[in-house]
């Protein structure tokens, strides 16, 4: 089954405890960003002091309620345009309240290769994200069968990666 729209929305609504993402790509072509991420590329980056919206509101709701939002992110190093773009995002939304934590796999085979994005919601239902190879979305797909080898994958992408601010702190 293909999610979109108010079907796609009610995951985010009506987890119980954790929505929790692995991201594989080094950029995604997200028509919502196209001008935010040419005005990143013409040298005016995003202030992450100034920047709230109703995606960082729905995180400090998240977190107010007892529930979390997580992901990892599989990255290599130079990082991309991209990256160095989404990165400007994902310090207000770990204020916020996101665990955001990066795979750098630069130096080091990757764990998880091969393992395509996906979301997984309260540990039970997974949601693959299926992607052209220069990060277009094709479609999100509920997964049929078992979860546990998506439970494991967040358990290894969990255990070899670090905070995201930490990341950033030591790439230099």
């Amino acid at each position: 089954m293909f999610l979109d729209g108010d079907e796609w929305a009610a995951k985010f609504r009506d987890f119980r405890t954790e929505a929790w993402r692995l991201e594989t790509l080094p950029q995604y072509l997200v028509p919502q960003e196209a001008e935010e991420f040419a005005t990143f590329l013409a040298g005016h980056p995003l202030d992450p002091h100034e920047y709230a919206n109703e995606y960082t509101d729905d995180l400090k709701r998240v977190r107010r309620e007892g529930r979390s939002k997580g992901r990892v992110h599989i990255v290599t190093r130079p990082l991309s345009d991209y990256l160095r773009f989404e990165f400007t995002y994902y310090l207000p939304h770990a204020w916020a309240g996101e665990d955001i934590r990066i795979l750098d796999v630069t130096d080091r085979p990757n764990p998880l290769d091969g393992v395509q994005d996906f979301w997984m919601f309260d540990r039970s239902e997974v949601v693959l994200m299926n992607y052209e190879p220069d990060g277009t979305q094709i479609n999100r797909e509920v997964h049929e069968g078992d979860v546990s080898p998506f439970l494991e994958y967040q358990r290894i992408a969990l255990a070899e990666s670090v905070p995201f601010q930490e990341y950033v702190e030591n790439l230099g």
